[in-house]
C-alpha cells in the first residue's frame, strides 16, 4: 500500500514523555495476538482488537506488531496479519518530509509525546483515504500506539464548502476570493523563475457595456443568464488561449465585472491576441431562452514582470486602465501607459490638494495690463491665478482650473481670487491717486454662479475692500453666457445694476449666438486669440506673416458690431507691433498681450502706475 503526502502539515505536541518501564515486545505482540478466549480474559486487548478506531502497534524499529480490524480494514482490506512485519512510516508516509520523519523517531525512541499528521493514503483498493494519523508511545511498553482516523467525508465536505465559498453561484467561475487568491500566489512564485517560467503576468479587466440597461429593462433572471452565457464564451476564449504553461483563469468578480489571469505571460501580445478575442467572442449575439441581446465589452489590458508588482497595484493599474477604454469610446481594450498613468497620478494629486492649498495660501495672483490702443495707456488689468505647488512648483490654471471647476472647489478658489484682486485694485488707487483708477478684471467660472451666491458675494467683498464697483469686471467664458436664463441671467442683470462690468471671454469660439448680445447686461467683449494671431499688416512688415484674409474680415466684423451695441472690444494674445496697428486702425478698444507685458506680480503694475503719473 503506498501513501501520499497532503502537503502542509498539523502541528506537533513535542512535551517530553516520562519514563517507559521495560516491556518486551515479544510479550506485547503475542497478547495482541491471543486467541478470543484468552483475550476475553483480557478487556484491554478486547478492546484494542474490536475499537472502531484503527490503530496499530510498532516495535522501536518502526515495525508493525500489532493491528487491530479497524486497521487492516482500512489500510489493507485484508484480514489475517497482513500488516504485520510492516514499515509503518512507509505505509503511512511519515517519512516524506524530514521535519515529520525527525519528530516520528523521537516519538519511537521515547524522546517526544506526541506526533500528528493528516496524509491522503491509497488503498488496496485503488481508492484514497484521508486520516489523521496520531503517534504516541504505550505507557509501560517500548512500543509506540498509532491510531487513525479516516477524515474522508470531512475533507469532502470541507472540499464542497470551499468551491461554494470560492465560485459564483450564478456562472459557476471562480469569485473575486479565488481570484485574489490566485493572483497573489502568481505573484509570490512568479518572483522565482524556474525553467520554463517568464517571471510575468497579465490581466484583462473587463466588464459589459450597457448591461444595467438588461437587468432594468428585461429583469435580472434574463441579466443572469447573460452573465452565464458571457462566462461560458470567456471560459472558452481562455480555452483556445492555453499554452505550455496553463490555461488563462477565468473570473467573476462581481456584477458585470470578469477578468482573465494569465499567469507566467509571455507579452503584451498574448495579453493582445487574448483581449481581441474576448472582444469578438462577446459580439456576436447571446440567444437567451427567446431575447436575442447584443453586448460589448470594455477591456482594461495590464501585462508587467511580477518583481515590485503588488496585488493593490495590479488591480488598480487593470481598473485605471478598463476606465481609459471606457472614457476612449467602449467596445475595445485599451493597455495600461505609465506616462498617461501618471499624468492621471498627477491630475488626481492635483485635485485633492485644491481645497487644501487655498488654506494654506498656496495661491497668488499676476497681472496683466489692459492697454488702450489710442494711446497706449493703461485702463485695467485682468487678474491670473497661479498656484505655487510644494512638489509641481509654479502652475498655470491651465493646470488646475478645469479641476477645481470639477470638484467645486472653484467656488472657494475664485472667492479667494476676487476678495485679493478687489483688495490690490483698492490698494493701488490708494497708493496713486494721482494715476487713472485701475479697473481689475477677475474671470469667474460658470459654477460660481450655480453653486454660490456670487451676487451677495461680490456686494460684500467690495463693501469689505471698499472698492468702487465700477473698477471690478467680471469675465465669463462665451459658453457660459450665450443661452443663460433663470439664475445666471438674474444674477448677471444685479451685478450690471450693482455697477459692475461684464465681459465675454473668448468671444468667438463658441456658439456665437449675437442676438444675446442686446439682451444681456455685457459691456465688453475679448476678441480670442486664436483671431488675433496672425493678424498682420498686409504687407508683412519686418519679414511678418500677412494676415488671413477671413481673420481679419471676421475681426472688423465684430468691432463694428460690437460698438454699433455700445459695447468696447478687448483684443487677447496682441505680440506685435503690426498686430496692434491693424486692431487700432479697425477700431478695436484695448490690445492685451505679451507686446505690452506678460503677467506680473502687484508690485510691476505699481511700477506701471508709478510711470505713467510722473
Amino acid at each position: 500500500m503506498s501513501a501520499q503526502p497532503e502537503g502542509p502539515t498539523t502541528a506537533t505536541d513535542t512535551c517530553p514523555p516520562g519514563p517507559r518501564p521495560g516491556h518486551t515486545l515479544t510479550e506485547s505482540a503475542e497478547r495482541a495476538q491471543e486467541p478470543p478466549e484468552a483475550q476475553a480474559r483480557n478487556p484491554l486487548r478486547s478492546a484494542f482488537l474490536a475499537s472502531p478506531l484503527a490503530m496499530v502497534v510498532v516495535d522501536p524499529a518502526g515495525l508493525i506488531v500489532a493491528a487491530n480490524t479497524a486497521a487492516r480494514v482500512l489500510l489493507d482490506g485484508a484480514g489475517g496479519d497482513a500488516l504485520t512485519g510492516r514499515d509503518a512510516a512507509e505505509l503511512l508516509d511519515l517519512g516524506s518530509d524530514p521535519r515529520t520523519w525527525n519528530a516520528y523517531r523521537e516519538v519511537l525512541r521515547g524522546r517526544q509525546a506526541r506526533l500528528t499528521r493528516t496524509r491522503r493514503l491509497k488503498h488496496a483498493t485503488g481508492r484514497s483515504v484521508w486520516a489523521q494519523i496520531t503517534v504516541g508511545p504505550v505507557p509501560g511498553t517500548e512500543t509506540t500506539l498509532i491510531s487513525l482516523t479516516d477524515i474522508s467525508a470531512r475533507r469532502e465536505l470541507a472540499a464542497r464548502l470551499r468551491h461554494l465559498e470560492m465560485h459564483d453561484p450564478v456562472t459557476r467561475l471562480p469569485n473575486r476570493a479565488l481570484f485574489f487568491e490566485r493572483v497573489t500566489a502568481a505573484l509570490e512564485t512568479g518572483a522565482y523563475e524556474g525553467t520554463g517560467a517568464t517571471g510575468r503576468v497579465g490581466l484583462c479587466y473587463l466588464d459589459l457595456d450597457g448591461f444595467k440597461a438588461v437587468n432594468d429593462t428585461l429583469g435580472h433572471h434574463v441579466g443572469d443568464r447573460l452573465l452565464t452565457a458571457v462566462a461560458d464564451r470567456l471560459t472558452r476564449c481562455a480555452a483556445l488561449a492555453a499554452t505550455a504553461t496553463g490555461t488563462p483563469l477565468v473570473a467573476r468578480l462581481g456584477g458585470d465585472e470578469f477578468a482573465l489571469l494569465v499567469e507566467d505571460s509571455t507579452g503584451t501580445e498574448q495579453l493582445a491576441d487574448l483581449a481581441e478575442s474576448v472582444l469578438a467572442a462577446l459580439q456576436e449575439p447571446f440567444d437567451l431562452a427567446g431575447q436575442r441581446l447584443s453586448v460589448s465589452a470594455s477591456i482594461g489590458v495590464v501585462e508587467r514582470h511580477v518583481s515590485g508588482t503588488t496585488t493593490t497595484g495590479l488591480m488598480q493599474a487593470a481598473d485605471t486602465t478598463l476606465y481609459w477604454a471606457k472614457a476612449d469610446g467602449k467596445a475595445r481594450w485599451t493597455l495600461f501607459d505609465p506616462e498617461r498613468n501618471a499624468h492621471r497620478m498627477t491630475r488626481q494629486a492635483l485635485s485633492s490638494g485644491l481645497r487644501p492649498a487655498v488654506e494654506r495660501g498656496e495661491f497668488v495672483l499676476e497681472y496683466q495690463p489692459l492697454v488702450r490702443m489710442a494711446d497706449g495707456g493703461l485702463s485695467g488689468v485682468e487678474a491670473l491665478v497661479r498656484w505655487r505647488h510644494p512638489q509641481f512648483g509654479l502652475l498655470t490654471p491651465n493646470r488646475f482650473i478645469g479641476l477645481a471647476e470639477e470638484d467645486g472647489s472653484i467656488v472657494q478658489l475664485g472667492r479667494w481670487v476676487l476678495r485679493t484682486a478687489c483688495r490690490q485694485a483698492r490698494a493701488w488707487q490708494l497708493a496713486h491717486p494721482e494715476a487713472e483708477p485701475v479697473v481689475v478684471s477677475v474671470n469667474v467660472a460658470v459654477r460660481q454662479v450655480w453653486d454660490s451666491d456670487l451676487v451677495a458675494d461680490v456686494a460684500q467683498i467690495l463693501e469689505e475692500t471698499r472698492l468702487p464697483p465700477h473698477l471690478l469686471q467680471l469675465e465669463l467664458t462665451e459658453s457660459a453666457v450665450m443661452g443663460s436664463a433663470g439664475r445666471p441671467l438674474q444674477a448677471l442683470q444685479a451685478l450690471s445694476d450693482m455697477g459692475v462690468a461684464i465681459a465675454i471671454d473668448d468671444f468667438g469660439t463658441g456658439y456665437s449666438n449675437l442676438a444675446y448680445l442686446s439682451r444681456l447686461p455685457v459691456s465688453v467683449l475679448k476678441l480670442d486669440g486664436s483671431f488675433v494671431r496672425g493678424f498682420q499688416d498686409g504687407g508683412g512688415h519686418g519679414g511678418a506673416a500677412a494676415s488671413d484674409p477671413a481673420d481679419a474680415m471676421i475681426v472688423e466684423a465684430l468691432v463694428q458690431l460690437a460698438h454699433r451695441l455700445g459695447l468696447t472690444v478687448i483684443a487677447e494674445c496682441v505680440e506685435t507691433s503690426e498686430q496692434a496697428e491693424r486692431l487700432r486702425r479697425i477700431g478695436c478698444d484695448t490690445g492685451q498681450g505679451w507686446l505690452y507685458s506678460r503677467a506680473v506680480a502687484a508690485e510691476g503694475i505699481s511700477a506701471l502706475l508709478a510711470g505713467s503719473a510722473a
